[in-house]
């Protein structure tokens, strides 16, 4: 009888042995937050990555912070400060990059205004049309 695997069992597989895929597959996430806001989706690409790079409790040790703060994050519905989460890249062996618009024409008539948070947070959060950037 031939034997299952879960799509998580399939992605941990390829993503362990081939590391371009899995930076690939996190640009990805990436690219859909920034296009529609959906951070429970980047953070679960985000944590797919993690549990492929040797789970939550070793980066969690390898950027010096509880395993249960690490996991609390990775199941929010908000976005990881940029420092955060360029800390938990940088245990990957990654880094976050600014690269140009494909259209960069387009985004000349958008209005990159600052507004405050709805929260007690005293940084303000920069916004694009109606989608939110963190």
């Amino acid at each position: 009888m031939r034997e299952y695997r879960t799509w998580e069992e399939i992605l941990m597989e390829r993503f362990t042995s081939d590391w371009e895929e899995a930076i690939g597959y996190l640009d990805v996430a990436l690219e859909e937050y920034q296009e529609d806001g959906d951070t429970p989706f980047f953070l679960l690409g985000l944590q797919n990555v993690i549990e492929a790079r040797g789970g939550v409790s070793e980066v969690a040790k390898k950027i010096g912070i509880a395993p249960q703060c690490l996991s609390d994050m990775l199941s929010s519905e908000k976005a990881p400060r940029l420092d955060t989460l360029n800390t938990i890249l940088q245990a990957l062996g990654c880094r976050l990059s600014i690269q140009p618009l494909k259209d960069a024409d387009s985004s000349a008539d958008m209005d990159y205004s600052v507004t405050p948070r709805e929260s007690t947070d005293p940084r303000p959060e920069a916004t694009t049309g109606s989608s939110n950037l963190h």
